[in-house]
């Protein structure tokens, strides 16, 4: 995710594009948490983690989604008050996988982070906790089997695609919600991208 950003960074410097006026910085001022997430990630690997607790760990992916949320509306103003000539193809293309491949990462490790629990009182625990998913292997009578974080962005990369639930349910109120959240930003990125690129064809 934070390749993604700065790399649509870069390019926007060297291409000079300007979704509403708005400098090449703004994207590495949106994908600044995503620097702080790697780096805490890295550390925790040693057992330093600059993160130490949950609730400051579920604020700083709140930031992420909060920054999504923001690319996302700078599209759609973008979409809305720039002609066809002022905002090219690729412009639109890669700001839209940038704000779609945020909308998947963050929200698996959303759902890795909240589920059950967490992390740690899922490994902890003998048994699955009551879960806020339903896995299939839930259902298969898996009763030692863990989810890992990849499991969650699976979930998230087919929620965000299907814009539903495929073969993992969400059971709790907060996991519908965060699905939901999770597909409307799918949707309206994608969507709106495929209706930019229908126009400009037409044109």
């Amino acid at each position: 995710m934070l390749v993604v950003f700065v790399a649509l960074a870069v390019i926007s410097r060297s291409q000079a594009w300007e979704l509403l006026g708005l400098s090449w910085w703004i994207w590495l001022l949106l994908g600044a948490p995503a620097l702080m997430l790697a780096i805490d990630l890295l550390l925790a690997i040693r057992g330093r983690g600059l993160v130490g607790t949950r609730p400051a760990a579920l604020g700083l992916l709140g930031l992420l989604v909060a920054g999504n949320f923001v690319a996302l509306g700078i599209l759609v103003a973008g979409l809305v008050t720039s002609s066809t000539a002022d905002l090219s193809g690729g412009e639109i293309l890669l700001t839209g996988f940038a704000i779609y491949t945020s909308d998947v990462v963050v929200f698996g490790l959303i759902f890795w982070e909240l589920e059950a629990g967490g992390p740690v009182a899922r490994q902890r625990a003998h048994e699955r906790p009551v879960p806020d998913l339903r896995f299939p292997q839930d259902d298969a009578g898996m009763r030692s089997w863990k989810p890992q974080v990849w499991d969650y962005l699976y979930v998230s990369l087919t929620n965000s695609i299907a814009f539903s639930p495929t073969d993992t349910l969400p059971m709790s109120l907060r996991a519908k919600g965060l699905m939901g959240l999770e597909s409307f930003i799918a949707a309206a990125t994608i969507l709106l991208v495929a209706a930019r690129a229908v126009n400009v064809l037409g044109s």
